[in-house]
């Protein structure tokens, strides 16, 4: 297995930035899961990566190679698309070997290969089908099986669940992160979906327009926020956001009738009439809390272990509640109780005080 360093990587289109100067470090065996929205550059960022687009300027080097310059089948990697990308005439095991038998390998190398990928991926009894005969799953581990065969240095996989549905989504992620812990291997892993990447990433890399905003844990992103975007992007539901403003008694709640809070601990307190976000995340709300909003009751999403409460407080923003009390009902006004031990504080920029 082999690490991977980014270091000053743009990426223009003609007079578009698309990718505004990246430093990376990915460790030899890390998932790494690169998120965040649509058209922030993640899937391009991938693709200089893989030398599938030509970088506009900095360096690549994975396993301590230089391979910004280097054709993609020079460069020690292996890439899973979101389409599979899989020969309709060909069956399971001819596409897995195709990459092989077309670099010469000898046919018994190809089928011992072949075989030690369909077992790994329990694709055993397939490989004599045709990609017509498999569903949307079982022709995605043969597209991830195309690239095990390969024995990559780094995978790949560009949004690879994103063409199944909800189930196989779940199914799949699982078989994605057993193959990690079964191979060790170094894998980069793109998606704009944030429960993908809580659960798979060893590290997560949040971009936004071309940049990275942050880099940590899946946890380390999920308590400790740098900003405004990562701390909306990551977790689900969405963290809340109150705006307010700091006074002499605390947090003027200034879209929820004025309400006052007491203010979050932090190392050094904002000046009284400085602008703040307050972040509360749905399960911060707790019956022994310090603080409290009144809330009208909109929508009531109960599912079975845990209620999903949606309300407006005094007519501001929508408030997402997380509660295990069954009792919440579309049209009541409720007093939902937080600690502000819990809360995070952004300022006007959206960077977050601590």
């Amino acid at each position: 297995m082999s690490g991977l360093k980014l270091r000053g990587v743009k990426k223009s289109f003609g007079v578009a930035n698309v990718i505004k100067g990246i430093d990376l470090d990915i460790e030899p065996g890390e998932f790494v899961v690169f998120v965040g929205p649509s058209g922030c550059g993640k899937s391009t960022l991938l693709r200089l990566i893989a030398g599938l687009e030509d970088i506009s300027d900095g360096m690549i080097e994975i396993g301590n190679r230089r391979v910004e310059k280097l054709d993609p089948a020079q460069r020690g990697i292996a890439m899973v698309f979101q389409t599979y990308a899989l020969y309709p005439h060909l069956t399971v095991a001819e596409n897995m070997g195709f990459a092989l038998k077309y670099s010469g390998t000898s046919k018994a190398e190809i089928d011992s290969q072949v075989k030690e990928a369909a077992r790994i991926l329990e694709l055993d009894r397939l490989l004599d089908r045709k990609p017509g005969q498999l569903s949307g799953g079982q022709r995605q581990r043969v597209a991830i099986g195309r690239a095990i065969v390969r024995h990559p240095e780094v995978f790949l996989f560009d949004e690879p669940l994103s063409n199944l549905d909800a189930e196989l989504r779940v199914q799949t992620r699982l078989e994605i992160a057993g193959l990690h812990k079964s191979l060790a291997s170094t894998m980069i892993y793109v998606t704009h979906d944030q429960v993908e990447a809580m659960t798979l990433a060893d590290k997560i890399v949040v971009l936004r327009a071309g940049l990275v905003e942050q880099v940590g844990s899946p946890l380390a992103l999920y308590d400790n926020p740098d900003n405004v975007f990562v701390a909306g992007f990551i977790g689900s539901p969405k963290m809340n956001f109150l705006t307010g403003e700091v006074t002499a008694d605390g947090v003027k709640l200034t879209e929820h009738g004025d309400q006052v809070i007491p203010l979050p601990r932090l190392a050094a307190s904002p000046e009284v009439g400085t602008g703040v976000t307050v972040g509360l995340r749905p399960e911060h709300f707790a019956a022994d809390g310090d603080a409290e909003l009144q809330v009208d009751v909109e929508m009531v999403e109960n599912l079975g272990g845990e209620v999903f409460v949606y309300g407006r407080s005094d007519g501001g923003p929508l408030v997402t509640i997380k509660s295990d009390d069954r009792s919440f009902a579309q049209g009541q006004r409720r007093s939902a109780s937080f600690s502000t031990a819990s809360a995070l504080l952004f300022d006007d920029n959206g960077v977050r005080l601590r």
